[in-house]
């Protein structure tokens, strides 16, 4: 990419398109193409074909997506199948015809069997049955990579995969109902200390592991892999390390300051035991994560805390 290429960040509001949008702003990207989903639809497809008629981006990080937790995923697995479907097939179909030059698909570490071999290498996928949790938006992911490499094979289209570990950080969704569990955990022991609430309950048993990628991590290796990679196959974007729930629980407490307890219930599934990625075809392509677990959860905090009055309840 030239600093002066159209580069088009669909999805560019949340916690993964205002992180690109940020990144190619330091990196001196000037020519950045943003629609609100208020302006621009992308479930829809004559407005999806809008955005590259008026505009022609040369580059497309897509990152448009209907995301959520496990509660949400088990609420709402009709919307996560549609949505996400409709809008990576009517951003793609776009770009084909309108002659985008790279395109960059932006998938999720749930593509992978519940219990693939850990960590868990890009081979493995399709090649067992998914956590039934989130099997929608899984499928959607799936067939979004999929379709990557079958507009490569048949139109001669450069769109890469990637597939990044469980995100967080700054402008992060912290609803309660719809989060992923970094971000309701800050929420829910900071309310429990401005409360003084004596205990907090966390779902699950804790037992799970997961590894946790900051948002800004994430968009240094799209762009990374944007300006580099031109591969069919998809790429594992991680850190390379895990912690159990338990864990990240004991971080999140002490980083909010909450001196309660906790209690775990264990009524609600854990989901996939374990989702550890292997990132060893991006380290060594040349990218390694830089942003630690601790710090980057500080940093959540204080982003949480300064924007806390205009959060989703």
């Amino acid at each position: 990419m030239k600093k002066t290429s159209s580069i088009y960040v669909a999805g560019h509001t949340g916690l993964v398109g205002s992180s690109i949008i940020k990144a190619l702003k330091r990196k001196g990207y000037s020519n950045i193409i943003t629609y609100s989903h208020e302006d621009c639809d992308l479930t829809i497809p004559w407005l999806a074909d809008t955005v590259f008629r008026q505009r022609i981006p040369e580059y497309v990080f897509l990152a448009a997506a209907k995301v959520g937790g496990i509660h949400a995923n088990m609420l709402y697995p009709g919307e996560f199948i549609r949505d996400n479907l409709q809008i990576q097939t009517n951003v793609m179909e776009a770009a084909r015809k309108f002659g985008t030059t790279k395109l960059l698909f932006l998938g999720s570490s749930c593509i992978y069997p519940k219990f693939a071999e850990q960590p868990m290498k890009e081979e493995s996928l399709l090649s067992g049955p998914l956590e039934s949790s989130n099997i929608g938006y899984a499928l959607a992911k799936i067939a979004g990579n999929e379709m990557c490499k079958a507009y490569r094979k048949q139109w001669g289209c450069n769109y890469i995969s990637a597939m990044p570990s469980n995100l967080y950080g700054e402008n992060d969704n912290f609803s309660l109902m719809n989060s992923h569990c970094l971000p309701a955990m800050i929420r829910k022991f900071h309310e429990a200390k401005l409360s003084n609430i004596t205990e907090v309950t966390l779902w699950g048993s804790g037992n799970s592991k997961r590894e946790f990628l900051h948002s800004e991590d994430l968009a240094e290796a799209l762009i990374f892999l944007m300006e580099t990679y031109n591969g069919e196959d998809h790429i594992n974007v991680g850190t390379g390390e895990d912690v159990t729930i338990k864990e990240l629980a004991g971080i999140i407490k002490k980083i909010v300051g909450y001196e309660g307890e906790i209690y775990w219930d264990d009524s609600v599934p854990d989901g996939t035991p374990r989702k550890l990625l292997n990132v060893s075809k991006l380290n060594n392509l040349g990218w390694k994560s830089n942003i630690p677990l601790y710090e980057g959860a500080e940093r959540t905090y204080e982003w949480f805390k300064d924007n806390y009055n205009t959060l989703r309840r």
